[in-house]
């Protein structure tokens, strides 16, 4: 089913009470059940007549305006092709991806990659795909991890304006359903909605990261190595709330402004203090986010990643395969990791939730084309505002539900 929206649109302002969030809730399920259709098979003569009267209901109803994603993408050497699959599988034409292969990598990789971006002629036309040319060195574990992030965040603010959330992802990770379930459902979310996995009850981490000081040579050598650690400790800060939690975020503009900008000045307080905080990822916006009072109340503590830990967790998540694959298709989360590189259960979330054929884009509204003969359907580009939700969008709305029930949603912000 196609939704035809205005591109142009304004952020609401914010809408914390239960009135309208019951709204939201309502609004959502009112419309699913409208297109419920969408799910079912069905010949194209009677799939054409569904369409223009759905079309008609929703015109009726008025919809809610697409959201953009600003998508920053990371790799390392030899990542190529695995960059390139996650960034095909995570295109449309709405929304923009900022491409980072990190110091690690070599130029003719990035040059690679590049080439690739250049080739793709929807891309081209779209100019919405940009590939950072002046690497930064990476330290696993150390600041120049969040200061990477940072970077990516600020040249997105520089290079384009209308976007709405900012969407981090690696070279292991992978989605489990199109944009356009994710477009439609999050087009009925908030916009100063933050997705944050995050909790002040630190635990073993205030001894083995609080406390802890490290120095990331990365911050001043152009080669690669592990952090330092220092003989001293240094105690639990006491002007300011540590927390801690997933690495991978689903962040508002204006937050993310904050962030970079810094009206106030606990951003570079924190940022500062995090140089020396091992996996800083983990803990610095969350840190930044609930200690903000125009901000602590706009978080969601789900980081809508499927992940799955030892028991009880270790250091690194479980590489996922085929055996999860239920659990991830029935968590509703929209992204998964980690996956090693080319494991069947891509190609298999490929052929089933994204409807993917290799080294293509996932299809959506926006594609014109046919795929008869093995065509490739999105050759051809019809208009980037229509969105075809499929069964995958019942599932995050589902979770969105969850999220969002009020027995879930306050008493989870910044505890």
């Amino acid at each position: 089913m196609k939704r035809n929206h205005s591109s142009n649109h304004q952020n609401p302002k914010p809408k914390w009470l239960i009135p309208t969030i019951s709204i939201f809730i309502f609004s959502m399920t009112l419309f699913l059940i409208l297109s419920i259709t969408h799910t079912k098979p069905s010949s194209p003569s009677s799939s054409s007549s569904i369409i223009t009267e759905l079309n008609l209901n929703l015109d009726e109803m008025g919809l809610p305006n697409l959201p953009k994603f600003a998508y920053f993408l990371t790799g390392t050497k030899g990542d190529v092709s695995r960059v390139k699959r996650v960034l095909q599988s995570v295109y449309h034409p709405r929304n923009y991806y900022l491409v980072h292969l990190d110091l690690e990598a070599s130029d003719e990789e990035r040059l690679e990659l590049a080439k690739y971006v250049k080739s793709e002629s929807i891309v081209r036309e779209f100019r919405n795909v940009m590939v950072v040319g002046k690497a930064d060195l990476v330290t696993y574990k150390g600041p120049t991890m969040i200061a990477c992030t940072l970077h990516g965040v600020a040249l997105l603010l520089k290079k384009v304006q209308d976007w709405d959330w900012f969407i981090n992802l690696s070279a292991s990770d992978y989605p489990l359903m199109s944009q356009d379930d994710l477009l439609h459902i999050f087009s009925f979310i908030p916009r100063d909605l933050n997705f944050i996995e995050h909790t002040s009850n630190i635990g073993w981490k205030e001894y083995q990261r609080a406390k802890p000081i490290i120095i990331d040579p990365g911050l001043y050598h152009s080669k690669k190595s592990g952090v330092y650690w220092a003989k001293e400790k240094r105690s639990v800060p006491s002007s300011f709330k540590l927390f801690t939690g997933s690495a991978w975020v689903v962040l508002t503009k204006p937050f993310l402004e904050f962030c970079v900008w810094g009206w106030d000045n606990l951003p570079r307080t924190l940022l500062m203090y995090y140089t020396n905080f091992l996996s800083s990822p983990e803990g610095y916006f969350h840190t930044v986010i609930c200690n903000q009072k125009d901000y602590q109340n706009t978080t969601i503590n789900h980081d809508l990643h499927y992940i799955k830990w030892d028991n009880p967790p270790k250091q690194h998540p479980l590489f996922l395969n085929l055996e999860h694959f239920d659990d991830m298709v029935q968590s509703g989360a929209p992204f998964a990791r980690k996956f090693t590189q080319d494991d069947p259960v891509l190609d298999k979330i490929d052929k089933q939730l994204l409807r993917r054929s290799a080294g293509r884009f996932t299809p959506g509204g926006w594609c014109a084309g046919n795929n008869l003969l093995g065509k490739d359907p999105c050759s051809v580009h019809g208009n980037p505002n229509a969105v075809k939700p499929t069964l995958s969008s019942k599932r995050l709305e589902k979770l969105m539900v969850k999220l969002l029930d009020s027995e879930n949603f306050r008493s989870k912000q910044c505890k």
